[in-house]
Formats: C-alpha cells, sequence, structure tokens
C-alpha cells in the first residue's frame, strides 16, 4: 500500500522514507497520519552537570526515533513499538489517566506504569497525555493509535528516552492542534520523565532533541534551559560516539546518588555563604566560580555523609527529583565540585572551538571532564578502557580526546578528531574488541532536532 504527503517533506532523510513504507500495516486507510522524529544527542560536553547549572553543548545524532499518530473515535491509546524484527504492544483507556474528571496525580501514573514491567516501557509515550493535561489543560476528545521505530539504541546513552518522549509529544500536539514552543515542549518532556517515569534526568537531552540543529552543537545553559543557540562544529572536526557495551541507565542508583550528593554539597555551601547565597547562584553550583570554591567553601565539605547526618543538620536539599535517604552515604565532595569545574571546561571549550588549530587543547578539556566523572562514581571500566584506546591512538591518528558522556556509569564515548580520522576512530574499535569482545556501534553524523524537522501529515 502506498502513500501520499499531504503536507511537509521527509528533508532527504532515509529513516523517514523507510518509515512511510510500512504505515499501510498498521492503520486504516484513507485517514491522516501525523508523522514526527527526533534524534538522539551525543553529549560532547557538559554531561551530569546539566541539573547544577552549567553550559552544556550537545550534538543531535543521525539515528531517531519515528512516531506515526492517528486519531482514534474511542477513547483509548494504543501503541506498537517496533523492536528489529519483532513489535511491543500497549493498550489503555484514556478514562485511566482521570479520576472525578481530573488528570490523575504523577504518582499515581508512575504506579500504574510500573505495576507490570513488561509495560514500563510506555510511560514515555502514555504518559504524554497526562503531562498535556495536567500542564496544559488539555482534554483529548479522541483516542490516539501509535506506531512507534527507533534507531537511537537503548542503554547507550545517546537518550533514546528523550528522543521518544519528544517524538511522541511533537505527533501529539500536531495532530491535536497544540501549539506548543520546543523549549516548553522539551520542558513537558523533561517532567514526563522525573515524574511518570520516575527517572531524575536533568532538560539537556530533550532540549538537543527538540532544539538541535544537524552537525552543529547545541549550547544551552541550564538554568533552567536558556538556550544560546548552535555552535558550528569547525569544518577540520568532527565527532563520534562509540558504544562500550556496558548498559547506561539514567534511573540507575548511581546517577541518583551523585545528583543528592551535588545538592547536599550545594545546601552545605550555602549554609556556609550565609543568606545572600540563593540569590548570587540562583540555587546553581555550576555559577560558583573555582578560585570562590577553593578559597571559600571547598574545606567545609566533606568527603561523603551519612543521610541521617544531613538530615540532622540541613533539613533537606532543594532537588525535586532526588530524596535524601537517612541510612544511605553519599559522597559529597566529587559530585559537589564537578559541576563547578566542569562549567569552566565547557565554557573554554566552547571558547576554543573558535580556534579549531587549539585541538589538543580541545581535547585535554574532555579528558579532565572524563576523569571528572570517575571521580564521581560514574565511569566504568569498559568506558576508561575506550578513552585510553583513544588517548593511545592519539594525535598521530587525527584523534584528540575522549570522554564519557551524559549520565555515565557505561554507555557511549564522545571522540574528538579530524574530520578525516574515521580511520583511526575504527581502528579503536577494532582494539577494544579485540580486547574484550565487544565490536562497538560507531555514532557517526547528524540530523536535525524535531522543531527543525517539523512535521509530515500523510495520507495512506
Amino acid at each position: 500500500m502506498g502513500y501520499e504527503i499531504v503536507r511537509g517533506n521527509t528533508h532527504g532523510l532515509t529513516d523517514v522514507s523507510i518509515f512511510l513504507e510500512t504505515l499501510g500495516a498498521f492503520f486504516n486507510p484513507n485517514a491522516e497520519l501525523t508523522i514526527t522524529r527526533a534524534p538522539g544527542r551525543l553529549d560532547v560536553m557538559g554531561g551530569i552537570a546539566d541539573y547544577s547549572g552549567s553550559l552544556v553543548l550537545e550534538l543531535p545524532i543521525a539515528e531517531a526515533t519515528l512516531v506515526a499518530l492517528q486519531k482514534d473515535g474511542a477513547p483509548r491509546i494504543s501503541v506498537t513499538s517496533l523492536v528489529g524484527d519483532e513489535s511491543l504492544s500497549f493498550e489503555m483507556p484514556l478514562s485511566d489517566l482521570e479520576r472525578d474528571g481530573a488528570p490523575i496525580e504523577y504518582n499515581e501514573a508512575r504506579a500504574y506504569f510500573a505495576s507490570d514491567p513488561t509495560h514500563a516501557w510506555a510511560a514515555y509515550v502514555a504518559g504524554v497525555f497526562l503531562v498535556l493535561a495536567r500542564e496544559r489543560g488539555t482534554r483529548f476528545n479522541y483516542g490516539a493509535r501509535l506506531l512507534i521505530s527507533s534507531r537511537v539504541p537503548e542503554g547507550k546513552g545517546v537518550s533514546s528516552s528523550a528522543a521518544l518522549e519528544v517524538a511522541t509529544m511533537s505527533a501529539v500536539a500536531a495532530a491535536f492542534n497544540l501549539e506548543i514552543e520546543p523549549r516548553e515542549l522539551a520542558l513537558l518532556c523533561q517532567r514526563l520523565e522525573n515524574l511518570v517515569v520516575g527517572a531524575p534526568c536533568g532538560v539537556m537531552d530533550q532540549m538537543t532533541s527538540a532544539c538541535g540543529e544537524a552537525h552543529e552543537l547545541l549550547a544551552l545553559v541550564c538554568q533552567p534551559a536558556e538556550l544560546l543557540g548552535s555552535i558550528k562544529l569547525p569544518d577540520e572536526l568532527a565527532v563520534w560516539g562509540l558504544d562500550s557495551g556496558t548498559r547506561h541507565s539514567i534511573g540507575g542508583g548511581d546517577y541518583g546518588s551523585v545528583r543528592a550528593g551535588a545538592f547536599m554539597g550545594y545546601r552545605i555551601i550555602a549554609d556556609v555563604a550565609g543568606s545572600d547565597a540563593d540569590q548570587r547562584w540562583r540555587g546553581y553550583l555550576a555559577n560558583i566560580e573555582p578560585h570562590e570554591f577553593e578559597e571559600n567553601f571547598a574545606q567545609h565539605l566533606p568527603d561523603s555523609m551519612l543521610g541521617a547526618e544531613f538530615l540532622a543538620r540541613y533539613g533537606s536539599t532543594t532537588d525535586t527529583v532526588t530524596t535524601v535517604e537517612r541510612d544511605r552515604t553519599y559522597a559529597i565532595r566529587a559530585p559537589t565540585m564537578h559541576p563547578i569545574y566542569e562549567n569552566f571546561r565547557v565554557h573554554r571549550f566552547a571558547e576554543l572551538l573558535q580556534r579549531p588549530e587549539e585541538k589538543i587543547a580541545l581535547g585535554q578539556l574532555m579528558y579532565e571532564s572524563h576523569a571528572s566523572y570517575s571521580a564521581c562514581g560514574l565511569g566504568s571500566q569498559a568506558t576508561d578502557l575506550l578513552v585510553e584506546l583513544v588517548r593511545a591512538t592519539g594525535a598521530e591518528q587525527g584523534l584528540f580526546g575522549a570522554k564519557i558522556t551524559g549520565g555515565g556509569s557505561g554507555g557511549t564515548v564522545a571522540v574528538l578528531g579530524d574530520r578525516n580520522a574515521e580511520s583511526g576512530v575504527k581502528k579503536v574499535a577494532e582494539r577494544y574488541a579485540a580486547l574484550i569482545g565487544h565490536e562497538p556501534y560507531i555514532f557517526s553524523g547528524s540530523s536535525p532536532g524535531t522543531a527543525a524537522f517539523g512535521y509530515l501529515i500523510v495520507r495512506i
């Protein structure tokens, strides 16, 4: 069965054309479909400092998630997700997202989707309807049938979850005639992941997927989401991603405890600084200059602290998505230091991109960022090995730096090199495969974010 594009265009993207060919098997003919696309992202610099207000530099990758949505007269949400040669299905009545005519609370929704582990993935999709109902007052007079196809690999630290959220919310907004600016859409998707899924992510992933431009680094100050535009990669340079084979999870305990430790550190510093602390730094560690930290606050931070001791002395943190547990010991010093110094590194990196002859200095900043992740406890043997292989291959092969990306604890390593250094990247991948038996997937290339892509209206 063929298709007709009524509005929009494919932007020459092969994955869109392939996806359009599959639609006839899943939808009713002679009714319009809305098609959206959202890429994953490669965290070049900034990473976990996003929740502490840092500047981050993010590249939308070539791999993306596509969503097709057809409105349904029946009041239900029906989802089919294509996974390789198989598919996952989920269906729920819209009424499950309401109680007494009002949207249910987020904690109720979180428990609803968590009750059946085989359907936990559906929270990223169906949760969109709840967020729009709660945050925008949207009333859905129609149900929806959705088809999802993603080429963003899961568990590799390139934000498959944000791509799914952004593509889905963009499709719902377009199909139901909701006008949502890209920045707001990204913030709504972050709210979905924090409060419906229950993962304490920052906002850089959703912002990159929604607002990114192909072959450019999205520059974002996460306070909470101040877009500075995009920085074009110099023609002489390129960025790749190498999958370590160690699964990354933003919902993992290590990420959450490091995030909590950073907010605990901020609370301790604010207590030392006095009543004007929040006015000076707006609640963000990244606004503290390294020299100010070293001179006035470093000596007051413990390496670690028991949650009960912290709660007794300071009461709470300002973080709304992590909880300090009384019987858990948290690292404090390293998670607090990381965003303070990372923000400095990212600003320096952005400056040096204007002088691409400073390739070695750019790479060194990435190596320093990687070491800081490890100090926080978010490294892994696999990603450490990949970074060391990049360092050993070195500038002679056109490779200048590498670092773990996103939430850490596995996932993907970002690599900076000369534009023609793909052979060096492949050599690193081959050496890694020979050492541990896993051949890394190589992320290369880029593609537009959802806002730049727009949406298609298609009839089958």
